[in-house]
């Protein structure tokens, strides 16, 4: 079985969106969500009395690693609304080709553009990283950018 060949047999391949069975009807979350569970979950092993295990230090230290969103001074509650509400702006973008196709993005291109958060990432550079998003128009890509963009300078400000 090659790597992108699931357990189904199903060839994967996230540039042009497809994805085995398993992967449908799921919530996939953002390093930054990830970072606000695991914060939350260390909080109420320490008033436990509990000891982190080693999975849950090795994800944290990849979350830390590669989480844009934070900011010290923001309650906790302010950066969850505010990653629910682009997460939400995400999965509820639409936008309809000159042939009268609406499209949206995908799951997977929402967390993961949410997880390439950068406030200067130009369009070209969004579809290097997920190509998948070369079926959008120039104008829509800067629009998905626009919001995330929004959503980092509320966070970070």
């Amino acid at each position: 079985m090659s790597a992108e060949e699931s357990t189904t047999g199903v060839n994967e391949n996230a540039g042009e969106l497809q994805f085995d069975t398993e992967f449908e009807d799921i919530h996939i979350l953002s390093n930054a969500q990830v970072a606000i569970i695991l914060q939350a979950s260390a909080r109420q092993a320490v008033n436990r009395d509990e000891e982190l295990n080693e999975v849950y230090r090795k994800t944290q230290k990849y979350v830390d690693r590669f989480n844009t969103m934070t900011n010290p001074e923001k309650q906790h509650q302010e950066l969850v609304d505010e990653l629910d509400n682009l997460q939400e702006a995400l999965t509820t973008f639409r936008k309809e080709t000159d042939e009268g196709i609406e499209m949206e993005l995908h799951s997977f291109e929402t967390s993961a553009l949410m997880n390439l958060v950068a406030s200067d990432m130009s369009v070209e550079e969004a579809v290097s990283l997920v190509p998948s998003l070369s079926r959008f128009p120039e104008a829509a890509i800067d629009e998905i950018l626009e919001l995330i963009r929004s959503t980092m300078i509320r966070i970070v400000t």
